[in-house]
């Protein structure tokens, strides 16, 4: 069992039991991209020191050890949790899917009408998530990380840009927005620490660059 469970007593039931209990706070979506506010840029800092840097290895990764978009509130899975909580002004229809709304994309400042120009980013890719010490937690905790609403860990993004970033950490992709690479950084450091991964020396490197003006 990976070590985050018992180092940050992360319970499978009790996350997703809290996501239930969070998405029915979210009556009046809030504006630009609600990431859950990373940790300051000291805290990252000192958090990125403490992270072991290994080598990554993507062998045996398939994106289908991560389940996606489990539902977790009444009719509404994670990405339509995650359109709600970032869109303005969304709209959905009885299945809980977006029919109309207003998505802020932080990466590229780009803002959307339609549901199908937005993505859901995994911050940390779920493939870098294998590299990174995934691969050896079961198929829940795969789970779990995937649908994590409750860390800075998804956002609702322009769908060419998450494309382009694909699996690549920070070493060689951040946002094009400038304004933004510090929440981002913060993030990253702030998911790998929680969930107990690695970096390797070049994604420590680019980390620690861009975490010294945050």
């Amino acid at each position: 069992m990976p070590k985050f469970y018992a180092r940050r007593r992360l319970s499978i039931l009790a996350a997703l039991t809290g996501v239930v209990a969070s998405a029915a706070l979210f009556n009046s979506p809030s504006a630009s991209a609600a990431l859950p506010t990373p940790v300051s840029g000291s805290t990252a800092r000192s958090y990125l020191s403490q992270l072991t840097v290994a080598t990554e290895n993507r062998t045996g990764y398939s994106r289908d050890k991560f389940p996606t978009w489990i539902t977790i509130s009444g009719t509404c899975n994670t990405r339509e949790w995650i359109l709600k909580r970032d869109g303005e002004n969304v709209v959905t229809n009885s299945a809980c899917t977006a029919t109309s709304g207003s998505w802020y994309s932080p990466y590229d400042g780009a803002t959307w009408t339609s549901p199908s120009d937005v993505d859901i980013d995994h911050l940390v890719p779920l493939a870098e998530a294998w590299d990174s010490g995934a691969s050896k937690w079961t198929t829940a905790q795969r789970q779990a990380f995937a649908n994590d609403v409750t860390r800075p860990q998804l956002l609702a993004v322009t769908d060419n840009v998450n494309q382009a970033k694909g699996d690549q950490d920070p070493a060689t992709w951040i946002p094009s927005r400038s304004a933004y690479v510090c929440t981002y950084v913060r993030a990253w450091v702030q998911v790998k620490y929680y969930y107990n991964l690695s970096v390797d020396s070049a994604e420590k490197t680019a980390l620690t660059k861009d975490l010294a003006g945050c």
